[in-house]
């Protein structure tokens, strides 16, 4: 149960209303946070269901004077939509937050195109609508304190996940990146490879197969526009792809070199 009832609501815009907005704001409106947004697609009868003011005009939305702008774009669209948006409308300093699966592409964007007295936040909540289905509880949360002038808007907004139970982690963005090569990236490599594989389940599954099937299911329904941003904009992602390139060639020297000595042992036997 969120504890954040007591806390000061903040004025939230979105950009980016897609599925992962939309999972975010589903919680922010619970915990009592006031939420605009606007999207390149249509989302107006989504926001008036969810009680949010949509904005087509990408001015209007910045001139409604909010704390907190966040940033749930796809990674490959990022770069465009802020350069885009006239970010002279904004009445006052406002903190800006990008929710994306790297962190070194959109700080660097950030520091180069926002006006000096706009506070940046960079976070990445490791976990989505699926995986957080029931709660956000435990799950974690990176975030990095890029510029941050208004630290009690900051905190505010970091207490919307710290009050559901998310695992606080704070780093850097290049230390996020690092790890998020060895880890995200080969996850979604791995359940993507399966799935050109088309592996299926059987008869006879193992559960260790049965968990693999389960990745493939999961990492296939995120979209390919993703996975190819972590890649192209995680300068550590082409190092762990070749890494896991020369570890599956080495398994299959191994098991070449093996056969071959279990051959040439028959050949002596008989």
């Amino acid at each position: 149960m969120s504890s954040s009832a007591s806390s000061p609501s903040l004025k939230i815009g979105i950009v980016g209303f897609g599925r992962f907005g939309q999972f975010l704001a589903k919680t922010m409106i619970k915990q009592g946070h006031t939420l605009t947004a606007t999207s390149r697609t249509d989302y107006s009868e989504v926001c008036l269901q969810m009680g949010i003011q949509f904005f087509r005009d990408v001015s209007a939305f910045l001139a409604s004077d909010m704390d907190v702008i966040l940033l749930s774009t796809s990674i490959l669209s990022l770069s465009e939509v802020v350069r885009s948006m006239p970010l002279t409308c904004l009445k006052r300093p406002t903190l800006f937050v990008d929710v994306l699966s790297v962190k070194e592409h959109p700080r660097d964007l950030l520091l180069r195109v926002l006006p000096e007295e706009s506070d940046i936040l960079c976070t990445h909540p490791m976990f989505g609508p699926m995986t957080a289905k029931d709660g956000w509880r435990d799950m974690t949360f990176m975030y990095e304190k890029v510029r941050i002038r208004d630290e009690a808007s900051c905190t505010k907004f970091l207490q919307i996940f710290a009050s559901e139970g998310c695992k606080m982690v704070e780093m850097s963005c290049e230390e996020h990146d690092k790890a998020a090569a060895k880890t995200q990236f080969i996850t979604h490599t791995i359940g993507r490879t399966l799935g050109e594989m088309d592996v299926k389940p059987t008869p006879i599954d193992t559960k260790g197969f049965q968990a693999l099937v389960q990745l493939k299911e999961t990492m296939m329904r995120n979209s390919f526009d993703l996975y190819s941003g972590i890649f192209t904009h995680n300068r550590f992602a082409t190092q762990e792809l070749e890494n896991l390139e020369h570890a599956l060639y080495k398994v299959k020297e191994m098991l070449v070199q093996r056969m071959n000595e279990m051959q040439d042992q028959e050949r002596i036997e008989s």
